[in-house]
């Protein structure tokens, strides 16, 4: 075993950013939708509905993604307490999304430059990602009473990031296709509902999509499609199970999103020069008795094999170990250059 010190040029930093489908099928496009009655009737469908990619756990299905629905005004479900005016299984979402979205309890969403009491939040099931999701991969069918309408993010068209307490923000844009505008009577040259604003957030760096239902419900003409919500006060509104029709209804059935992963390697060149490395170690070329060298080509003409390379730090500590792919010859006509790489 022999060592040699590393100096400052020997190591190179770079980062990459890898790309994958979003969903446990592998498949960019998320076309079967399945919800779970058990989930539905807990108390846990009283604030969110998780939607699966197969209608079995016997074939494997997984959660993909959940809807909530949340109102400033605790409308849209019944109350805790009948006492307590607009406190309920919405305010609390509300609340929830207020707190990591905005940062702030007494701030409003402001989808485009319409300030909105109240959303559809599509969170993505943090398993199927491992870093965010990749903005301009976003294409969300939605069918309404009067229609259907693609959704897609403006990633592509704005010159300058919005960043919040829950990182970078996208507007929600009337679509063609995956990242690109569409040109629709209803819709506003900055791809928004004419009346209400954009239609809602992509929030890649949570994995959350939020939906403006004022967009949504709007007529053709106003870029809505008709999508119905229940803001009673006085009875279950029902609105994720909404919002899930819209996702599985009529043409709609269409959910493309990549997830986006920045891979940092280290890429560090080892140098073997001629002079160096030539020896062994290897008890098995000196014997034992007295500690002579067993074969003279070992002392006129070695020749070594370096098949493992380990790094240590200044304690002699060994923090990683890179083998090569096959033995690389060495003596004192020969030098190498090995390149080592660590992902992180």
């Amino acid at each position: 075993m022999s060592f040699k010190r590393l100096e400052a040029d020997d190591f190179v930093v770079s980062a990459d950013s890898v790309t994958a489908a979003m969903w446990s099928t592998g498949n960019p496009i998320l076309s079967e939708f399945y919800t779970s009655s058990v989930q539905a009737a807990s108390s846990a469908g009283n604030y969110y509905l998780n939607v699966f990619n197969t209608g079995s756990a016997l074939s494997g299905s997984q959660i993909q993604f959940a809807i909530a629905y949340g109102n400033a005004n605790g409308s849209g479900s019944v109350p805790y307490n009948t006492s307590v005016s607009g406190a309920s299984y919405t305010s609390t979402i509300y609340g929830q999304y207020q707190n990591i979205v905005l940062g702030d309890e007494n701030a409003s969403f402001i989808f485009g430059n319409i300030t909105s009491s109240d959303f559809w939040a599509l969170s993505l099931e943090r398993a199927q990602y491992k870093e965010s999701l990749f903005p301009g991969s976003l294409f969300l069918k939605l069918s309404g009473s009067l229609g259907i309408i693609n959704l897609t993010d403006d990633s592509n068209y704005v010159s300058t990031i919005t960043f919040g307490e829950a990182g970078r923000v996208y507007n929600l844009i009337s679509a063609s296709s995956a990242g690109v505008k569409a040109t629709n009577s209803g819709t506003t040259s900055d791809g928004w509902s004419v009346s209400s604003g954009s239609y809602g957030f992509l929030l890649p760096d949570i994995g959350t999509i939020l939906l403006n239902p004022v967009a949504l419900s709007g007529s053709l003409t106003a870029g809505g499609i008709g999508l119905f919500v229940s803001r009673s006060s006085a009875a279950p509104g029902n609105n994720n199970s909404r919002m899930f029709r819209a996702i599985t209804g009529s043409n709609a059935r269409s959910f493309t999103l990549q997830s986006q992963e920045t891979i940092t390697s280290d890429f560090i060149f080892v140098r073997p020069r001629s002079s160096e490395f030539n020896y062994s170690e290897n008890p098995s070329f000196i014997s034992g008795s007295t500690g002579e060298v067993l074969y003279s080509d070992f002392i006129n003409n070695p020749q070594v094999y370096i098949t493992t390379i380990g790094l240590y730090n200044d304690s002699s500590e060994l923090l990683a170990v890179a083998k090569l792919s096959r033995p690389l010859l060495k003596d004192f006509t020969k030098e190498a250059l090995i390149r080592v790489k660590l992902d992180f």
